[in-house]
């Protein structure tokens, strides 16, 4: 993750943007008042996705579980029901 000033930025904004989307590493504009983080859009909307999963209990302890379950390499069979049964 690269830290640039603000006067960095907005004298460079189209290169910066552009070295964001290629690297798809996350860029601080930093200011004397605080700082901001430019990231690419689809970097971003996973980052969205993952945290209303986790906000999720249901789906949190059905992603623990699942890790769990890897971790010490226990397969678990579902029905249909229980793997469509909300569909």
């Amino acid at each position: 993750m690269e830290t640039i000033t603000l006067h960095k930025a907005t004298n460079n904004l189209p290169e910066i943007i552009a070295m964001t989307l290629k690297n798809q590493e996350e860029t601080v504009i930093a200011t004397d008042d605080g700082a901001v983080v430019m990231i690419d859009q689809k970097n971003w909307e996973e980052i969205l996705e993952t945290l209303k999963l986790l906000r999720d209990k249901k789906s949190l302890n059905a992603l623990l579980e699942g890790q769990s379950n890897r971790k010490h390499n226990k397969v678990t069979g579902k029905s249909i029901h229980q793997l469509f049964g909300d569909v």
